[in-house]
């Protein structure tokens, strides 16, 4: 490895590290605090979007970072589910609506309803409870995990790629260890909290599964935009959507699952 490369080695690492503290102790804090985290990503995502709007953005972004506003606030209020769900709504058309006469419409309410359903997962899952808690800790354990899993995975296998036309470095041996890896470190928590279980294990396969598809629908439109990186805001490893693209998607297909069991308002409840 060259100097050059063993630095920003060096850099990727400090900043995952940094990272992962502020976010577990957020998470720990939960109310207010997690609420703004979820709202700040969701709104970082949905900047980021617009920046890598194909052709370059031609409408104001002030009218549309004023429209995101309104589901930020949302969100940070703790509104409930329906509520926001009216807002991502309502809000999104409406922003979509005055871009298409510009012809970027469909493109901004993609990223629109991407972020804000994300922070919105988020905030929802984590709510003021023990359980979520536990569901949050559930989350970032599976998909933290398969990330690195599938790192070294891949690098020490190699073999078949996974996606080559989306994502040339990924490969099938990443995608496996990566599952399995991301599996393990999901059932340690749910051990931990006394909520192991038979169908907590095929949660935890899901969002492995899912959160790797979420990095593959990332590179997707990365690529779509002809950019490398999402963006440049956190050092070594680009921008916010390049650190989250799985973390969300699995946000958004936990908060699913529980909220068909447990309620909008409350869905960790029905899973921890």
């Amino acid at each position: 490895m060259t100097a050059s490369g063993y630095s920003n080695l060096q850099l990727r690492v400090m900043s995952a590290l940094v990272l992962a503290a502020v976010v577990l102790f957020v998470t720990w804090l939960g109310g207010l605090p997690f609420r703004i985290l979820a709202a700040a990503i969701a709104g970082a995502m949905f900047f980021e979007w617009t920046a890598m709007t194909p052709g370059g953005l031609k409408t104001s972004p002030a009218v549309h970072a004023g429209a995101f506003a309104v589901v930020l606030a949302a969100i940070v209020f703790g509104v409930t589910a329906v509520w926001l769900l009216a807002a991502i709504l309502i809000v999104g058309l409406a922003a979509a609506t005055y871009a298409e006469t510009r012809g970027q419409g469909v493109w901004l309410a993609k990223g629109f309803a991407y972020a804000a359903l994300s922070g919105f997962a988020l905030a929802l899952l984590r709510a003021d409870t023990q359980s979520g808690l536990v569901a949050i800790l559930f989350l970032f354990a599976v998909v933290w995990i398969t990330d690195i899993a599938a790192y070294f995975a891949g690098r020490s296998l190699g073999g078949p790629k996974l996606a080559p036309a989306i994502s040339p470095g990924k490969t099938w041996s990443g995608a496996v260890g990566g599952t399995i890896g991301g599996v393990t470190g999901g059932m340690i928590i749910a051990h931990m909290a006394g909520a192991a279980s038979y169908g907590i294990f095929l949660v935890a396969l899901l969002l492995s599964i899912v959160a790797q598809f979420g990095d593959l629908f990332e590179s997707s439109v990365k690529r779509r935009a002809g950019v490398k990186d999402s963006g440049n805001l956190i050092p070594g490893h680009g921008g916010v959507m390049d650190r989250v693209d799985g973390l969300v998607a699995a946000a958004i297909a936990l908060y699913v699952i529980g909220a068909l069991g447990g309620g909008l308002d409350h869905p960790a409840s029905a899973l921890f």
